[in-house]
């Protein structure tokens, strides 16, 4: 009975984690529909993030909880009006400025909780948009000041949004997403990760067939 009881716990707290999994990549994707964003935008951006992370060294776990928090990273979009979010022409300063709020916003949304996902997803929600060069926003962090979770889900999402349409933007082939990391490389993004990036861009860009907008 001890034994049959054990493991319907176990199952319980499978269930649960898996639970959490699709709660956190259903409300991901929610927000990126009304931002009209590309279909499984923030799956792809989640297997990059994983995989960025375990090319890097990172633990499993580590890896594992990138994976499980980054589908969040764009979650306070639902604070930004959508005639700024879907707007298909060049962002005024103060409309930019606006867009800008999304990063504090989602951060604001995920902190509250102490839950290990939630947390991670807080710091990528925070920080994606930051360069290490420091000229990101919202705080300027510059170098490993950024979390690393930051610096991976910053890659990831640049990646993801140039490889696909958005609505002021047609989609770049390879090559040029290719040379856009090789001249952001040490300004806009960690070298390491760009280095990671582009040794195995064929391992990554195999994520877009897997999961095509």
């Amino acid at each position: 009975n001890n034994i049959a009881i054990g493991f319907d716990n176990i199952s319980l707290a499978r269930e649960i984690i898996n639970t959490q999994k699709e709660v956190i990549l259903t409300l991901g994707e929610v927000v990126e529909t009304r931002s009209q964003e590309t279909a499984h935008h923030v799956t792809r951006v989640a297997e990059v993030c994983y995989l960025l992370a375990r090319k890097q060294g990172l633990t499993e776990d580590e890896c594992e909880l990138i994976r499980l928090a980054s589908p969040m990273h764009d979650v306070g979009k639902i604070g930004i009006p959508e005639a700024i979010l879907n707007k298909p022409s060049r962002l005024t300063k103060e409309e930019f400025k606006a867009m800008q709020n999304h990063s504090r916003i989602g951060y604001e949304i995920l902190s509250k909780s102490n839950r290990s996902i939630m947390k991670a997803a807080a710091i990528v929600a925070l920080q994606h948009h930051e360069r290490w060069d420091g000229a990101g926003y919202p705080q300027g962090l510059a170098g490993k000041d950024i979390h690393i979770f930051g610096r991976i889900a910053a890659v990831a999402d640049v990646f993801d949004a140039l490889c696909h349409n958005r609505c002021y933007k047609e989609a770049w082939d390879l090559d040029r997403v290719v040379e856009l990391f090789r001249q952001e490389s040490g300004s806009h993004f960690d070298s390491d990760l760009v280095q990671v990036l582009l040794s195995d861009i064929d391992e990554f860009q195999s994520i877009n067939m897997r999961f095509p907008a």
